[in-house]
């Protein structure tokens, strides 16, 4: 059986805004980049009196914020994205390798929020039978913990309500 490999070719422009990103990114968040901000709002504070605090004064650190302000937070959500995918991927790696994980959770986020919802009950109502149990480690699933949570005929439905 021949297996489909996923090829993602990136275009030359896309490399170099991605490093351009990730150098820009590692840049702004360290302490040379916080000193230089600074310094630029001392600066813009010191030259206020000066100028007699001028319109053209003040629309100078307006528009200077408002513009590194639009261009970080494209780099904060690349951040972000980037870092929240690795941590799905490094979960769904756990999930894949240990025995007795339920399946159902790899790429979990890739669901609709519908879906999410029907997952979210499942864990609510372990998270409800966990809690009467007085050992931390006494289920592993919802189906493992349905199995030892009967009670003289009551049930637990696959939707979490007691029938």
């Amino acid at each position: 059986m021949k297996r489909d490999r996923v090829v993602l070719r990136r275009r030359p422009v896309g490399r170099w805004l991605e490093r351009l990103s990730r150098s820009v990114s590692r840049w702004t968040g360290g302490p040379a980049a916080f000193g230089i901000a600074v310094a630029v709002v001392l600066l813009w504070a010191v030259i206020g009196p000066i100028v007699h605090y001028s319109d053209a004064w003040q629309l100078v650190i307006n528009t200077g914020t408002t513009i590194a302000t639009f261009l970080m937070v494209f780099l904060l959500q690349r951040a972000q994205n980037k870092d929240a995918l690795a941590i799905q991927l490094k979960l769904d790696e756990l999930v894949a390798a240990i025995e007795g994980a339920s399946n159902r959770l790899i790429d979990v986020e890739s669901l609709d929020e519908t879906e999410l919802a029907t997952l979210r009950a499942f864990y609510g109502e372990l998270a409800r039978l966990a809690k009467r149990d007085t050992r931390l480690s006494a289920s592993h699933s919802i189906e493992e913990a349905r199995s030892r949570h009967t009670d003289g005929g009551t049930e637990i439905s696959s939707r979490g309500s007691v029938t």
